[in-house]
């Protein structure tokens, strides 16, 4: 990570930016054929500055942003009382951890995820959980170079259509 970047929690005048952040990082990470109406509307509904704003000021959601010179080129989003769909003592879940494609490599996700981490230990938390797609072999890769360890299985559901994850979690108390 460069000196010109810093991690800090997000605000209202991010959500436009975290909402175009996550468009980009969907869709390069999952549509790798075409983009269909299934996926667009998909993608058009749940990354939207509203959503974000309804994220912003929800009291059990915590956002931080990498932010550079120019913008914000990745954020870290978690949520409190989320329910692990396999046997985790916690309820905290990092919901998303996206970086722009063309800022990978650069140590903003390590840094976005220590974030997090100490996060974590200032709420007193025994552990945090993720889920990641099975097929984005990379993600599930860097998660567990950090620590992460598999907890079990899920699935990712859109629409009627459901796609596998693995279910990672990180053990503060080791």
């Amino acid at each position: 990570m460069t000196n010109e970047t810093t991690i800090r929690r997000a605000t209202m005048a991010d959500a436009s930016s975290l909402a175009a952040i996550s468009l980009e990082v969907w869709l390069h990470t999952y549509i790798r054929e075409g983009v269909n109406a299934f996926f667009a509307d998909y993608a058009l509904e749940q990354f939207t500055t509203a959503r974000f704003e309804e994220i912003l000021r929800d009291g059990n959601e915590t956002v931080w942003v990498s932010q550079n010179a120019v913008g914000i080129d990745g954020f870290l989003h978690m949520s409190a009382n989320s329910q692990a769909p396999v046997g985790i003592a916690s309820d905290l879940e990092i919901t998303t951890l996206y970086v722009q494609p063309r800022h990978h490599g650069r140590g903003l996700g390590k840094a976005l995820l220590k974030t997090g981490l100490q996060f974590c230990r200032d709420t007193d938390q025994p552990s945090t959980w993720l889920a990641v797609n099975a097929e984005n072999e990379k993600a599930t890769a860097f998660y567990l170079a950090n620590g992460f360890e598999r907890a079990g299985e899920t699935h990712f559901i859109i629409g009627d259509q459901a796609y596998p994850n693995h279910v990672l979690q990180f053990r503060l108390n080791r």
